[in-house]
């Protein structure tokens, strides 16, 4: 029998492939018994921040990553496929759908049995692995008390960084008089919801956002943000223009109201399969949630807009990967353990899942 701790993206891939190959295997996942503080769906493979896993392009390293996964018959990037949105040049899904989807494929395999326990409570990591391959796969939001057994059995404290989600909105509250659809460039499937700013809109956006109540000021002066997923609000502090440069860089759209190139535009992908809710592209944050509500709403076409999840902030963890894991994620001192997912510092959903498919291939051998 093969353990696989964490029923996030990493472990169900991980937990699926071995399955598939004729071995029990035993998926321990904390949820619902037990909450991190960024989840709160009660299936597995919860996408937590932003629901795109990125390009679709064959030129794009990520997006011939996801074509060689669906070459290897990857459990997640089908689910994602099968409960994908609008999203451009983008594969991007519905959030819910997805999880579902994974949960009711994961608990069909009959060589999968999911148990949900915190291991580090009543089951304890270092009686798994007597006499059992075990696989770590539960992200960077590992409990702690797990992160203290993985410590014990590393002999090494975990590393951290801060990531943040952005906020959700509610489509039929944008203003559509002001806000238009269409890709960057005219390329694309013309799945945004786009909101211009002249430059006086923009600026006075810009002001009230850096000046904006944060939710533990302490932490954010710190080099442990993550630079991939930048809170908007730590992103404006280094100066004036560089949203323009970033995330509201206005370059390849015309504003249908004047004609011209806006001064800075924010972009809202769709969430649902529905198209019934938007999330708030580039604006991770962590602002308190009444600023959130005081400050995005300045945005032309969101002054009324109904915030249906607002962005949150957590630490994450994860290990020194190069000095304890081989190349195959097999931890170097136990030939029994692999780790697998963002726990070991891998960065977005598509890497998470191949990592979960080199561990099964290394095992397989």
């Amino acid at each position: 029998m093969v353990i696989v701790i964490g029923g996030g993206l990493a472990g169900c891939e991980t937990a699926y492939q071995i399955a598939k190959q004729g071995i029990k295997v035993r998926l321990y996942e904390m949820k619902p018994k037990k909450f991190s503080p960024a989840h709160s769906n009660p299936d597995l493979a919860e996408i937590v921040c932003s629901n795109s896993f990125k390009s679709n392009l064959i030129t794009n390293a990520c997006g011939l990553l996801k074509e060689e996964l669906r070459t290897l018959d990857s459990l997640l990037i089908k689910c994602a496929d099968e409960t994908a949105v609008p999203a451009g040049q983008a594969l991007a899904v519905d959030r819910e759908k997805f999880s579902k989807l994974v949960t009711e494929r994961i608990k069909k395999e009959n060589n999968i049995e999911v148990v949900e326990e915190e291991i580090g409570r009543d089951i304890h990591l270092k009686d798994l692995i007597k006499g059992n391959i075990v696989v770590i796969a539960t992200g960077p939001l590992t409990s702690d008390l797990l992160s203290k057994e993985i410590m014990e059995l590393t002999g090494e404290d975990k590393l951290s960084f801060f990531d943040a989600a952005a906020p959700i909105v509610e489509k039929d509250t944008i203003d559509m008089n002001i806000g238009f659809i269409g890709d960057r460039y005219g390329k694309g499937e013309s799945a945004y919801i786009n909101l211009p700013m002249n430059k006086e809109e923009y600026e006075n956006f810009w002001k009230e956002l850096v000046e904006a109540e944060i939710a533990e000021l302490h932490k954010f002066e710190k080099k442990e943000i993550f630079e991939g997923c930048m809170p908007i609000e730590v992103m404006a502090k280094r100066g004036i223009d560089t949203l323009r440069f970033g995330p509201l860089k206005p370059v390849g759209f015309t504003d249908p109201r004047t004609g011209k190139r806006p001064y800075a535009i924010i972009q809202l992908r769709q969430d649902n399969n529905e198209g019934t809710l938007y999330n708030m592209v580039g604006f991770q944050t962590n602002l308190k949630f009444g600023e959130q509500k005081r400050v995005f709403s300045m945005i032309p076409g969101l002054r009324e807009a109904e915030f249906v999840k607002y962005g949150v902030m957590h630490r994450n963890t994860y290990i020194n990967s190069p000095k304890l894991l081989d190349s195959t994620y097999n931890l170097k001192n136990n030939s029994n353990v692999y780790f697998a997912g963002q726990i070991t510092g891998v960065e977005g959903y598509v890497e998470s899942i191949s990592s979960g498919m080199v561990v099964r291939i290394k095992y397989s051998k």
